[in-house]
């Protein structure tokens, strides 16, 4: 299938989408989604020529509501590079039964929670070989594919993830126009290939879908970008030494800030959590010597890596989150009330940092750690307070074996209480050990107790 790069003169795309017969066979996308990505990626795949778009939610009345808000001339994305574009989906539904049933890619744009949902619903409507992934994945999103979807599905199809979306983006009027405030330079892509495929061709595809930037720049493996998931350590644990001596009743007269508010303490934090996801990677590389984890690296040096000559004072983690430039005016995420007539705020416990980076980021890699042997005190004293907050629980007694591991992707929710099998089953050894053969299928949902079902 032939592509075209959008963002520039999408109204003549948008004519030649409506007006072209082309000999080649459109390319089948399914976005699965409904907010502010899942607008920007509508307008710019289906102004492309040689695409037919389906938009699924499986979010009660948003399919109904969207499709009802997009106008004739389609959903308009002002960009901060080139020309903006207009683009209208062919679907928007509810019913996965209704999409198309030879997708060549399916692209997640929703909170990593529900991945699980969709994995479960697409099912019996995929077929080996299409292209699936997610913006972004947050960890274990390969864990939750085979899990749902079999590892020789997954085998034989296209797995991708990205560590982050390609954009910052906001709907300026639902179903109607978004703008892409600032396109990142660089972004981070796990591909697991199909057998025969390069990952190249998986990113090409992608850049072609959202223009030249950002840059896909290839992850080692999946395990790798897991266990490097740096919101899993920033978020939470920034959020832990700024509460731990605080009453979270206790309302705010303005929302404080994140990450240029916090103490030494939570710097030196930090660097502790951080020491352990090290810990976790000399011990598998000592166990499996040929497995690539250079992506995986402390936050100190992701922080110089990313921000450079932004941050003022590199002297520790501590000066360089409260000199960061791009940290300056970045607040806590706190909800508005009103008491005794005037405006307060009290902590957002429900927001992402807490329902999304902690069953999905640092309950995995801690998962992981369990599995590899290796004692991780600070991660617990995060996580066990984070759960708290926000009524769950995954540790108990320093295992994880918590009533709502089910709603995480930690790997002994999966089933896995051997390292060697984890490794094996999730095959990050096979990249490691040049393996091209296919093997014998481990399928990661029958590793899955009866009980966890």
């Amino acid at each position: 299938v032939r592509f075209c790069f959008l963002r520039h003169k999408s109204n003549q795309k948008i004519q030649a989408k409506q007006t072209n017969q082309s000999a080649n066979p459109k390319m089948k996308v399914l976005l699965c989604g409904g907010g502010n990505a899942i607008h920007v990626l509508s307008s710019y795949v289906s102004a492309l020529s040689d695409t037919h778009v389906t938009v699924l939610s499986l979010f009660p009345g948003e399919a109904e509501r969207l499709a009802a808000a997009i106008p004739d001339e389609g959903i308009r994305c002002i960009n901060d590079l080139g020309d903006d574009v207009n683009g209208k989906p062919d679907a928007v539904t509810d019913k996965p039964e209704s999409i198309p049933t030879d997708l060549d890619l399916v692209i997640f744009a929703l909170p990593s929670f529900v991945h699980e949902l969709y994995l479960k619903t697409l099912k019996p409507y995929l077929k080996e070989g299409v292209t699936i992934g997610a913006m972004p994945a947050e960890g274990g999103f390969d864990l939750c594919a085979i899990h749902n979807l079999g590892s020789n599905f997954v085998r034989h199809s296209n797995l991708f993830a990205l560590e982050t979306l390609p954009w910052a983006c906001r709907i300026i009027e639902y179903g109607k126009s978004v703008e892409v405030l600032g396109t990142k330079k660089e972004v981070e892509v796990i591909v697991s290939p199909k057998h025969g495929t390069s990952k190249e061709s998986v990113t090409d595809i992608l850049h072609r879908l959202v223009g030249k930037l950002p840059v896909f720049d290839p992850a080692s493996n999946f395990l790798g970008v897991t266990l490097m998931n740096i919101n899993s350590v920033w978020h939470p644990t920034i959020s832990y030494g700024f509460y731990r001596n605080r009453d979270v009743n206790e309302p705010f007269d303005e929302p404080p800030l994140f990450y240029q508010g916090a103490d030494e303490y939570t710097g030196e934090k930090l660097g502790l959590v951080s020491d352990e996801v090290l810990e976790v990677k000399r011990v598998l590389l000592k166990r499996y010597p040929t497995l690539n984890l250079d992506s995986l690296h402390h936050v100190s040096h992701w922080m110089l890596t990313s921000y450079g000559d932004d941050i003022g004072d590199k002297t520790s983690i501590y000066t360089m989150l409260r000199t960061n430039k791009g940290y300056r005016g970045l607040t806590h995420p706190m909800r508005e009330v009103e008491i005794d007539g005037q405006k307060k705020y009290t902590p957002n416990f429900k927001y992402r940092y807490f329902t999304e980076d902690i069953p999905m980021g640092l309950v995995v890699t801690r998962g992981i750690a369990e599995l590899a042997g290796v004692p991780t005190p600070h991660m617990d004293d995060v996580i066990v307070w984070c759960s708290q907050m926000i009524g769950k629980q995954y540790l108990v007694e320093g295992k994880l074996t918590g009533k709502d591991l089910h709603s995480t992707r930690a790997p002994q929710h999966y089933g896995y209480t051997d390292l060697d099998k984890f490794m094996e089953a999730n095959h990050y050894l096979d990249a490691a050990t040049g393996v091209e053969d296919e093997g014998p299928a481990v399928d990661g949902a029958q590793e899955l107790p009866v009980s966890a079902q």
